[in-house]
């Protein structure tokens, strides 16, 4: 049975899961690993028009590639973006014996998606559509900005995704899977995860050391998701 690992926004399969070590220790533990970019991401195709983007449609994508590789039954990973793909899936079939979320909190519940309210959606498609990074004044969005350039993403498409963001209500009474919620400490994006763990009929939550982007460097981040999948 495969672990599938869904990275989040603006990052691509390798700057969220392969360079923090979690493929590695995944692959230490003797599982086989997908990990995909999404589309508008990474390797993944990348069409301009909104219509293409939302978590309802990369969701969609799973379970195309579930099929293609035949697998009738996965263990689930998603980080941010990737989290609320990985709860869209699990919540519409059983198709997942695991599943593991990761920089997501309340805001799942109380913004129907990603939390907008520490960086708000607009500040976003406005740092990743200008021409000059200088005019950009929100440090949330500066650091989108700043990423997607790192990793030589396609603004264009990435402002799309953040324009077409799901908005609405998960039916997370529906998940069947035993989950794990891993928040980090001092990450705005990820505020209150008891809200989200507590909402889950089979959820436990590990809060761990970092903010958005740095939780996934502490040590105990992969091996909470290697420990939770060998069970």
């Amino acid at each position: 049975m495969p672990v599938v690992l869904h990275h989040g926004f603006v990052a691509n399969a390798d700057a969220n899961w392969v360079v923090p070590g979690v493929v590695d220790a995944l692959l230490t533990a003797g599982r086989r690993v997908v990990a995909p970019d999404a589309r508008g991401h990474g390797r993944s195709e990348k069409p301009h028009d909104t219509d293409r983007y939302g978590e309802q449609h990369m969701a969609r994508d799973l379970t195309v590639l579930f099929d293609l590789i035949g697998a009738s039954r996965i263990d689930l990973c998603g980080y941010s973006m990737g989290a609320v793909v990985s709860l869209l899936f699990a919540s519409e079939g059983d198709r997942v014996r695991r599943l593991v979320l990761g920089g997501v909190g309340s805001g799942i519940i109380e913004c129907g998606g990603v939390d907008r309210r520490a960086v708000p959606n607009e500040a976003i498609i406005a740092a990743l559509e200008t021409e000059d990074p200088s005019t950009i004044s929100e440090p949330g969005a500066a650091g989108f900005r700043m990423l997607a350039e790192a990793l030589g993403g396609d603004r264009v498409a990435l402002a799309a995704q953040a324009s077409s963001v799901f908005r609405g209500d998960i039916p997370l009474g529906d998940i069947s899977a035993p989950t794990l919620v891993l928040a980090g400490d001092a990450d705005p994006l990820a505020i209150r995860p008891e809200v989200l763990s507590e909402a889950i009929p089979d959820a436990r939550l590990r809060i761990l050391t970092g903010d958005h982007v740095g939780v996934i460097g502490d040590p105990r981040f992969k091996q909470s998701i290697v420990d939770f999948l060998a069970v």
